[in-house]
């Protein structure tokens, strides 16, 4: 809130509009701001009054209106409460730590997207320098499929579109996002769009309200009457996990076209910018129709309808959000996505490009600057060149991966023992966590 020009909402993951409107929010966006404004503070008079087990049956809610820490706190098994600690005393108690441990692969440094760039950056380098990759994050549990899937494709990880591009599309397709909800200031560009009488086409197991008709906030006239924008011109009620099945088959629509000789594919870009047409092209070709629908649950006609809505356009934007990612197949989907959007060259031309819903949090900003368990070879060069340490060099744990490994080592039925100023207490079997982890 404290930025030049105007504030970056914490809420969602899309970018912030040009402010093209004296007033632009949303109500998630409203709860976000109010929570980081406020003012009340969990202090250490509040810890002395309750047990760590009374907290514990307190509900989410009402643990987050107590307010923020004001300093740090460490965990006292002798009287089940939160005692303050100094900073170099914390500070202490995490280096005995680490240096007691017989491997530096023995720690997992897991971190969450509301950390900043800049502290993500010296955190990687820390964490480096003490010899390990083990970097579990965030985004393993969201996005992972786009960082490991869409680079395969087209050398990126990340979407290819600026806001401008809402601008120019003749397009939108909106796969497996619950926009309303989780990336409501998305929503201008769709009213936007829909006003200029573009098509939005939506793949989603449920039917969000917002993403059907939307009120805005700002129009006081809609808000007034009880008024609305219509946003999807197609809703297809995909059943779930069909998402596949529903690509294979918008592709094939486009290839039997090529096949009877309409000029429905981009040959030029096909030809300068891609590579295994004709393998892509056997593959779709091998499923059949009943299979597609049974799958998708839609109907042949209604996945030709969008098809032809995709192959009259000459500028596509796809949008896509954990729907799609969160799934077994969910690299095999990024990338068919992609493969759909290389057919009619919506790459590197305005109006067009994917648009992986993501970075919420700062999610994308934290891999960018180097929390990858699986970082390149010459990044970690630069890393050795720059700060003059050879980093390590073998992949480390994703999350998944980190709770495997810790659950090998500390099986579920043990004990855990949390080293003290006292010596070692027996931390209650009630609160024994499944693990311990640096976090």
């Amino acid at each position: 809130m404290n930025q030049p020009g105007g504030f970056k909402c914490p809420s969602c993951a899309f970018p912030d509009p040009d402010h093209r409107k004296k007033l632009e929010f949303c109500e998630n966006g409203a709860k976000a701001l109010a929570h980081e404004a406020t003012k009340a503070r969990l202090t250490r008079e509040f810890f002395a009054q309750h047990t760590v087990t009374e907290l514990m049956e307190q509900s989410d809610y009402w643990l987050e209106m107590q307010g923020r820490l004001t300093e740090p706190m460490r965990y006292d098994p002798a009287t089940d409460k939160y005692l303050p600690i100094a900073w170099d005393d914390a500070f202490t108690l995490i280096g005995q730590h680490l240096r007691a441990l017989e491997s530096p692969h023995q720690a997992e440094f897991y971190t969450s997207g509301r950390t900043a760039n800049e502290t993500a950056f010296l955190y990687s380098i820390f964490v480096r320098e003490f010899g390990t990759n083990n970097f579990p994050d965030c985004s393993n549990m969201c996005h992972e499929p786009t960082s490991r899937g869409l680079p395969a494709s087209i050398g990126i990880g990340k979407g290819t579109i600026v806001m401008a591009d809402f601008e120019h599309a003749e397009a939108i397709f909106i796969i497996g996002q619950n926009t309303g909800t989780n990336s409501p200031r998305m929503m201008t560009n769709l009213v936007e769009a829909r006003k200029r009488g573009i098509p939005i086409v939506l793949i989603n197991p449920m039917p969000e309200r917002a993403l059907i008709r939307f009120t805005e906030p700002q129009d006081i006239v809609q808000m007034s009457t009880f008024g609305s924008t219509a946003i999807s011109s197609e809703f297809v009620h995909v059943r779930i996990g069909g998402d596949l099945a529903i690509l294979k088959g918008m592709m094939r629509v486009l290839f039997e076209a090529e096949a009877r000789g309409e000029d429905v594919l981009d040959q030029d870009f096909i030809k300068d910018h891609t590579a295994g047409l004709d393998a892509l092209r056997a593959d779709v070709m091998s499923q059949s129709w009943v299979d597609i629908t049974r799958i998708s649950g839609i109907s042949e006609e209604q996945i030709r309808r969008i098809a032809q809505i995709y192959i009259k356009s000459k500028a596509t934007i796809i949008c896509y959000g954990m729907g799609i990612t969160q799934h077994q197949e969910g690299s095999h989907l990024v990338q068919q996505i992609a493969n759909l959007l290389l057919l009619k060259g919506n790459f590197g031309k305005k109006g067009a490009g994917v648009a992986p819903i993501r970075g919420h949090s700062n999610v994308q900003g934290d891999r960018t600057v180097g929390i990858d368990e699986k970082p390149t070879q010459a990044y970690l060069d630069r890393v050795r060149d720059v700060f003059g340490f050879e980093p390590p060099r073998e992949h480390g744990h994703h999350v998944v991966e980190a709770i495997e490994a810790m659950e090998r080592v500390m099986p579920r039925s043990s004990s855990v023992w949390e080293v003290t100023s006292r010596g070692r207490s027996r931390i209650p079997s009630a609160l024994t966590p499944r693990w311990k982890s640096c976090t």
